[in-house]
C-alpha cells in the first residue's frame, strides 16, 4: 500500500483554475445547446432530439463535477464544492448530500459481498437467487434486464426516486432532496414561463433520459464485469477492491473527455482524493496502476449485460443459469441450479 500512496500522492490534489475552466468549456456549450433546442422545436423535433442526445453528453460531464464536489476533490475548498455541488446537482436532477452519503457508503463497501446494498448495482450470488422466492427471482430478473436497468431505469432514478426524501434518510439528506426540489421546480417554472410548459418538457425529459442513461451504463460497466472482486467481510481488502473491482473503461479521447476520465475508475476508488482532470495523468506515471487495471473497451461493456449473478465458488460473475428441475415426491417441483462441471460446459 505504500508504494501505492507514493504513485498516486501527486496526484490529490484540487486546482481551482483547472476546475473553473472545466466549468466553462463545459456549461457554456451546454446553455448554448440548450438555446438552440428552443429554437430547434420549430424546425423538427428530431433535430431537437439529436442536439438533446449532444447536450446529454455535456450532463453526463456535469455529473461528473457534482461528482468530485462529493469527494471534496474538484475544488480545494470545502465550502465551495458543497455550493457549487449543490448547484450541479439542481442541472443533473439529483439532491447532493443524499446521494454523496450513498456513494460514500458505496466506496466504503464496493466489493463486499456483507455489506451490499448502498449506491451499488444489487447483486445476489447464485446460491442467492435459487434460494428466493419465484416472484423475487422474477423480480430480480426484471431488474437486470437491460431494457429495464438503461431504458426504464434513468427516468425512474433521477425523475422520480430521487425527489423522494425517504425514511431512511438523517435531516441532512432530507433537507438536501428538498432544496434541490425548489431549486429545480423554480428553473422550470422561470424557463416555462419563457418557452411553455411543453416545450420545456419536450426538451428536458430526453435530456435527462439520455445523460442518465449514459450515466448508468457507465456506472454499471464500472464494476460489473466478469472478472470483478467480491468478497466475504473476513477475506475483503480495500486496496483489492479497488484495484480489481473497479474496471479501467477505455474509451476514445472524446469519450473520455465528456466522461470526465471516470472510466479510470480502479484509480478513483483507491483515491477519491485525485480531482477528474488528474486521473489519466496518474495511470500514465503509475506502473501499478498499469499492470493492475482490469481494462474494459466499449466491445467488451457490451458483453456485460448478460452478467446478472455472482457465481462465490468460481468468483466470477455469470448470466442466469439454466435451471433443472426435479420431481421430489415429499416437496414437489423444486428447481435447482446445474453443477458446476454443467455450467462449465455451457
Amino acid at each position: 500500500m505504500s508504494e501505492i500512496n507514493r504513485e498516486i500522492a501527486p496526484y490529490q490534489k484540487a486546482d481551482t483554475r483547472r476546475s473553473i475552466w472545466q466549468l466553462v468549456n463545459t456549461l457554456v456549450p451546454y446553455v448554448g445547446l440548450w438555446v438552440l433546442m428552443v429554437y430547434s422545436l420549430q424546425i423538427s423535433y428530431l433535430l431537437t432530439l439529436a442536439l438533446a442526445f449532444i447536450a446529454a453528453l455535456f450532463l453526463v460531464r456535469v455529473f461528473i463535477f457534482f461528482h468530485d464536489c462529493g469527494h471534496n476533490s474538484f475544488f480545494p475548498s470545502t465550502r465551495l464544492n458543497r455550493l457549487v455541488g449543490f448547484w450541479l446537482g439542481v442541472l443533473v436532477f439529483t439532491p447532493g448530500e443524499q446521494w454523496w452519503h450513498s456513494h460514500s457508503i458505496h466506496h466504503a463497501t464496493s466489493g463486499n459481498l456483507d455489506k451490499r446494498g448502498v449506491g451499488d448495482v444489487t447483486t445476489l450470488t447464485l446460491e442467492e437467487f435459487y434460494d428466493r422466492h419465484w416472484l423475487q427471482r422474477l423480480g430480480y430478473r426484471f431488474f437486470r434486464n437491460p431494457l429495464v436497468m438503461f431504458i426504464l431505469g434513468p427516468i425512474f432514478m433521477f425523475v422520480i426516486m430521487h425527489r423522494l426524501p425517504l425514511p431512511n434518510y438523517g435531516k441532512r439528506q432530507t433537507r438536501s432532496v428538498w432544496l434541490t426540489n425548489l431549486a429545480m421546480l423554480g428553473i422550470a417554472v422561470g424557463i416555462s414561463l419563457i418557452i411553455g410548459w411543453q416545450a420545456y418538457l419536450m426538451i428536458q425529459l430526453p435530456l435527462i433520459f439520455f445523460a442518465g442513461s449514459m450515466g448508468i451504463f457507465l456506472f454499471y460497466v464500472q464494476h460489473q464485469f466478469e472478472d470483478t472482486y467480491w468478497e466475504r467481510q473476513e477475506n475483503w481488502n480495500y486496496v483489492a477492491a479497488g484495484l480489481l473491482g473497479a474496471s479501467y473503461f477505455k474509451l476514445p479521447k472524446i469519450l473520455e473527455w465528456f466522461t470526465g476520465s471516470i472510466g479510470y475508475h480502479h484509480i478513483h476508488h483507491l483515491s477519491p482524493r485525485i480531482p477528474n482532470y488528474y486521473l489519466a495523468e496518474c495511470q500514465r506515471n503509475s506502473p501499478i496502476m498499469q499492470q493492475w487495471a482490469r481494462v474494459i473497451t466499449i466491445p467488451d461493456s457490451i458483453k456485460t449485460v448478460r452478467l446478472k449473478v455472482w457465481d462465490e465458488p468460481r468468483k466470477k460473475l455469470v448470466g442466469f443459469p439454466r435451471v433443472k428441475v426435479e420431481r421430489n415426491l415429499t416437496e414437489g417441483l423444486i428447481e435447482k441450479p446445474l453443477e458446476k462441471a454443467e455450467l462449465e460446459s455451457q
